[in-house]
């Protein structure tokens, strides 16, 4: 089937309206009617070939809420009529370690990610900037009812993103955790700690945006640029999540935690880090990365956010306001999240 979508026309390119050709629903497919997409940074590096090239023309998007239209002879899960989510990967290999563990993000093949990736039929996979897709019922996930839907958007990338680190790391009562960035993963990333228990600050650089971490539920704001923050705050933390993409100073993070405290990076950077290993050593403390959650975790997370109240804080925009969009978020110009109203790609 032939379905209305936004798509990057070549690389570096604004996007406009399209049509993309969506597969037909198979054995195990399921039909979704998108309602909303929310825009992740992810989607700006990605058509602007700063993550390598791509197939073009490409339709990003992979914060995804709509209703489900018709499922394959062989859904269980999922029916007509019900209110759905898919995330960055609408396929994986099913046979390796990590995805027989749940982790389909890391697996050994390589996921294929909602746009941009080689889908099963060998045509490139075309995202959610659209008014339908068709995805493989395993990886489609049901979004509670509890729910607003254009705010649940956000939670299929940014607060699996954020969530999956929190929980990997033991967030919770009794132990001290600081995020650092104040943006579209760093607002989840504080009202999830928070709702797990934890004790929860923020490094900042934007004054403006201590109110706003407070609302959220952050108990601590500091200035991100102030050496004498860093001073005040050596050795507090258990647990950072950096949410920055920038270059940041690695070793003064790493300063920042406690005996077998763990820096979890989950913002791409940009260059190399240049880490102390005297920081790490001295300290027993961890540095690692992270990268959205599995279909079981995704899940989980979606039903704590309906259970705690959690929902991303969104602007919701028309699909003709998108290259707007892509320029307001590289000017940090959105509090917390863009989604677009699908029922403008008609």
């Amino acid at each position: 089937m032939r379905v209305n979508a936004y798509a990057a026309p070549a690389e570096g390119l604004p996007l406009g309206p399209t049509t993309v050709e969506r597969r037909p629903v198979g054995p195990e497919d399921v039909l979704i009617a998108v309602e909303y997409a929310g825009i992740c940074h992810s989607d700006i590096h990605t058509v602007r070939g700063e993550w390598g090239p791509k197939p073009y023309p490409l339709v990003p998007g992979h914060e995804i809420v709509g209703t489900v239209v018709e499922v394959g002879p062989r859904v269980t899960a999922h029916r007509a009529g019900d209110r759905v989510g898919v995330g960055c990967m609408v396929g994986s290999c099913g046979r390796c370690a990590p995805c027989a563990g749940g982790d389909q993000q890391y697996c050994v093949d390589g996921p294929v990610f909602t746009y941009g990736s080689a889908d099963r039929d060998g045509r490139a996979t075309q995202g959610g900037y659209a008014t339908h897709l068709v995805v493989d019922a395993g990886f489609v996930l049901s979004v509670p009812a509890a729910l607003d839907p254009a705010a649940a958007a956000p939670l299929l990338c940014a607060g699996i993103t954020t969530y999956a680190p929190l929980r990997r790391w033991g967030a919770g009562p009794g132990r001290r955790v600081a995020v650092v960035g104040l943006g579209g993963l760093g607002h989840l990333a504080v009202k999830l700690a928070h709702a797990l228990g934890a004790e929860v600050t923020v490094l900042s650089r934007s004054p403006k945006k201590q109110e706003d971490a407070r609302r959220l539920g952050a108990d601590h704001w500091f200035d991100g640029s102030d050496p004498a923050a860093f001073a005040e705050l050596a050795g507090r933390f258990d647990l950072i999540v950096n949410t920055v993409s920038a270059d940041l100073d690695t070793n003064a993070l790493l300063g920042l935690l406690t005996l077998d405290g763990v820096l979890a990076n989950v913002g791409a950077a940009p260059g190399p880090m240049q880490v102390d290993g005297h920081r790490l050593g001295s300290a027993r403390r961890v540095l690692t990365g992270s990268m959205i959650g599995g279909i079981p975790q995704t899940q989980e997370m979606l039903d704590f956010c309906a259970a705690h109240g959690i929902a991303a804080d969104v602007e919701l925009i028309p699909a003709e306001h998108i290259n707007a969009a892509y320029e307001r978020v590289l000017a940090s110009d959105v509090h917390y999240r863009f989604v677009i109203d699908a029922a403008t790609f008609a």
